[in-house]
C-alpha cells in the first residue's frame, strides 16, 4: 500500500500526487518535496490516502520532510534571489540585444538550479547570457522556451467572460482551436472578441463545438432556397441553440421560422432538378388545375356509338 498526497509546487499551476513516505501531513501543511528542478517548497492542499501500487502509474515523486521555521525564512532570501536573477537577467538580454520576452525565474529551494522561462519567435543563441547568469549566481542554469499559452499560465488573469483564465484554474492540456469554431457558433470574427489574453484563438470555443455541430448538420445551409410555411425563400441567417431560422421570402420580407415547421414543409414533394441541374422549388399546384386532375375522364368511343 501507498500513503499519496496532493501537493501544489511553488512556481506550478497545478498539484500533483506525491508519496508522503509515511511522513505525517494534513491539508494546510508546508513541506519540502522532489521536483524537476530539485527540492521545492510545497503547500498540502488534501488528506493523505492510501491506496495499492496498481492504481499509480509509474513512480511518484516523494515529500522529503515538513518544513521547519528556518525553511519559511529561506523561501524568502529565495524570493529575493529570484527578484535579482530577473532584474540581472533583464539586464544582460538587453545588452546581447535577444529577442526573447524573460517571463519567470525560479530557484530550486536549495538553490542547486535556476531554472529562467522565456517566449521567442524562434530560436535564440543565449550561450552567453547563461555563462553570465551561471558565473554571477554560482549555480547550474536552466533556459526554458515556453508557448505563449503557457505565458498566459505562469501569468494569470481575467479573461473576457469576467472569469479567471481557464488555463490557471482547470484546463491541464492545450487543444487546438480553429478559426472554424467560431464560424460554426455564429461568433463576430472580430480577433479581439474571440482571443484570449495570450493573443490566440479562446480556448472555450471548443468546449460547445460538437454541440454545434451536431444542432448545425439538422438545420438548413445559408444561403439556401427552402420552402417556408409563406411560401419559398432563401436563409439569411441561423440561431443554432433556439433552433430558429431568418428567412427572407420572396416578397422581399425577413421572417424567423421554427426548425420544427420548417422541416415539415420539406418533407412534402415541392422541390424538383431543373434542367440546368440547379435546385428549384415547386410552385404549389393551383385550384384549378387540381380541377382538371379530378374530373372522371368520359369514354369518348363508347358516346359515339350510342
Amino acid at each position: 500500500m501507498i500513503e499519496i498526497i496532493d501537493i501544489l509546487v511553488r512556481g506550478e499551476s497545478f498539484s500533483s500526487r506525491f508519496n508522503t513516505q509515511r511522513i505525517p501531513l494534513k491539508s494546510g501543511d508546508t513541506c519540502v518535496v522532489e521536483s524537476s528542478i530539485g527540492l521545492q517548497f510545497g503547500n498540502v492542499i488534501s488528506n493523505p490516502r492510501v491506496v495499492k501500487p496498481r492504481f499509480v502509474a509509474g513512480s511518484l515523486p516523494r515529500v522529503i520532510r515538513k518544513t521547519y521555521q528556518s525553511d519559511l525564512d529561506n523561501l524568502k532570501k529565495l524570493q529575493e534571489l529570484e527578484t535579482e536573477a530577473e532584474e540581472f537577467c533583464l539586464e544582460r538580454i538587453r545588452e546581447y540585444n535577444l529577442e526573447m520576452k524573460l517571463v519567470k525565474v525560479l530557484f530550486a529551494f536549495d538553490k542547486s538550479k535556476g531554472l529562467f522561462m522565456f517566449t521567442s519567435d524562434g530560436r535564440i543563441d543565449f550561450r552567453e547570457l547563461v555563462r553570465d547568469l551561471a558565473q554571477h549566481f554560482k549555480t547550474r542554469i536552466e533556459m526554458k522556451q515556453i508557448g505563449i499559452r503557457d505565458e498566459a499560465r505562469l501569468i494569470g488573469g481575467i479573461g473576457n467572460c469576467g472569469c479567471t483564465l481557464c488555463c490557471k484554474t482547470f484546463l491541464r492540456e492545450f487543444h487546438s482551436v480553429s478559426i472554424k469554431m467560431a464560424k460554426d457558433q455564429g461568433l463576430s470574427l472580430i480577433p479581439s472578441k474571440i482571443s484570449g489574453l495570450c493573443g490566440r484563438l479562446m480556448c472555450c470555443l471548443q468546449y460547445e463545438h460538437e454541440h454545434y455541430s451536431e444542432q448545425a448538420r439538422m438545420m438548413p445551409k445559408i444561403g439556401k432556397r427552402i420552402m417556408t410555411p409563406r411560401g419559398e425563400g432563401k436563409v439569411r441567417q441561423l440561431a443554432i441553440l433556439k433552433q430558429l431560422v431568418l428567412v427572407e421570402l420572396s416578397s422581399g420580407e425577413f421572417e424567423e421560422f421554427n426548425l420544427d415547421s420548417l422541416m415539415a414543409c420539406q418533407q412534402k414533394p415541392c422541390a424538383k432538378k431543373c434542367s440546368n441541374g440547379k435546385n428549384e422549388i415547386e410552385k404549389p399546384e393551383s385550384e384549378e388545375n387540381k380541377a382538371v386532375k379530378n374530373c372522371p375522364k368520359v369514354d369518348t368511343n363508347s358516346t359515339a356509338d350510342k
